[in-house]
């Protein structure tokens, strides 16, 4: 049974956490918007807000000027971006696969034991909290990916049972549960769980493993009650943030809880590409 409880209750500023935001430098635009609207909008102790990004002078300035921690991405797991190959003749999505795994390395980086991924494109316009008492809040949708569920089935032995999408840009981790996943599917493919990932997922497909799908539906299956579900309302925007006024961003707010600025033509491939 999927509990519904109030989105911001105060017993959410017991919970303290910390932040993690893969980004590139296409982000900058974005990224100081994310970084102001978590510090208003989450309703929790945050610990520190780290960027884990390329080690390239102006996002390491970004994150000095905005207090946040910066983190080398190469320094996070023993595979770097030159690591992967997923990629066609018309796409090139290695990148975005190793900042999923660069998520799913939280526990390693981050102090407290709970950490809110979110995507650098992605902005918050209302209160958000992601904990309370012994349940945790993930934020929803109703449609995804088919291959995510068949990456999902390969990588854990079994059908994916939630009945919501966990695919909406932002999740709360747990750090001992997110190890709980990664020494499962370890033990099931007797190597490494990136390894696993890369090995199971089918290349040929544009989008073919989820993070948070995989999270979201392993904690489902073994404790469906622990988690609140709740519908994500997140608008997606094909216009300048710096344009976004705050009447905008109130009327937004209405109906909406994130909006999102997705520069999708990044992962199309040049033509002199090899």
């Amino acid at each position: 049974m999927i509990t519904l409880i109030r989105e911001n209750g105060d017993e959410a500023m017991s919970v303290k956490i910390d932040v993690l935001i893969p980004a590139i430098a296409k982000d900058l635009q974005t990224l100081p918007y994310v970084i102001d609207a978590i510090r208003k909008q989450v309703k929790h102790p945050i610990g520190s807000i780290m960027i884990v990004a390329p080690n390239q002078k102006r996002i390491r300035q970004l994150c000095r000027r905005k207090g946040c921690k910066f983190v080398n991405e190469n320094t996070v797991l023993p595979i770097t971006k030159k690591n992967i190959r997923y990629r066609s003749k018309k796409w090139e999505r290695s990148g975005w696969l190793f900042q999923q795994l660069l998520k799913m390395s939280g526990d390693k980086i981050c102090s407290a034991n709970y950490f809110l991924a979110i995507d650098a494109d992605t902005v918050l316009i209302r209160p958000h909290a992601f904990r309370t008492g012994n349940k945790t809040y993930f934020y929803c949708r109703s449609w995804s990916q088919p291959e995510y569920f068949r990456t999902y089935r390969k990588l854990l032995g079994k059908k994916a049972a939630a009945p919501k999408s966990f695919v909406t840009h932002y999740m709360l981790f747990d750090k001992s549960k997110l190890r709980q996943l990664k020494r499962t599917i370890a033990k099931k493919h007797g190597m490494r769980w990136y390894s696993a990932v890369m090995r199971k997922m089918d290349k040929s497909k544009q989008f073919a493993f989820s993070e948070f799908e995989t999270y979201g539906n392993f904690l489902y299956a073994r404790n469906p009650g622990g988690l609140v579900l709740r519908s994500a309302l997140n608008k997606s925007l094909s216009m300048n943030i710096a344009n976004m006024t705050p009447k905008r961003i109130r009327t937004l707010s209405r109906r909406y809880r994130s909006i999102s600025f997705h520069k999708r033509k990044g992962y199309a491939r040049k033509t002199n590409e090899p």
